[in-house]
């Protein structure tokens, strides 16, 4: 006899959005969101290489931000219970900022229409 074993596939809604301004929740650093993964999508060694007391879980969105500190500007890659809405206002420095986004009326960053080669 055959045995189905049904499982419960659950459905995430990321909590933010492409063009949201983030801040981590412990770090001190904050960034626009360009790119969202459902759950985790890096190397195992990138996720074995933060200290485990802190090591987020892989089964929630990841952001991928253009990210930048008092220092300098990159790219990070952060799960979603490492952020927080970033309601400062303070406007962002980012280089990639201008490529990927423009500001609407509101003043909300949208995503540039992309043309194709």
């Amino acid at each position: 006899m055959t045995q189905t074993i049904m499982t419960e596939t659950r459905m995430r809604t990321a909590k933010f959005g492409l063009g949201a301004v983030v801040r981590h929740r412990i770090y001190p650093f904050r960034g626009i969101v360009f790119d969202v993964d459902p759950v985790f999508d890096n190397t195992e060694e990138w996720w074995l290489a933060i200290p485990e007391e802190v090591r987020p879980r892989k089964d929630q969105p990841f952001y991928h931000l253009l990210a930048e500190n008092a220092e300098s500007e990159y790219v990070a890659y952060v799960s979603e219970q490492n952020l927080v809405p970033d309601t400062s206002g303070e406007p962002l420095r980012h280089a990639g900022i201008a490529e990927v986004f423009q500001k609407d009326a509101e003043g909300r960053y949208r995503m540039r229409e992309r043309v194709a080669n």
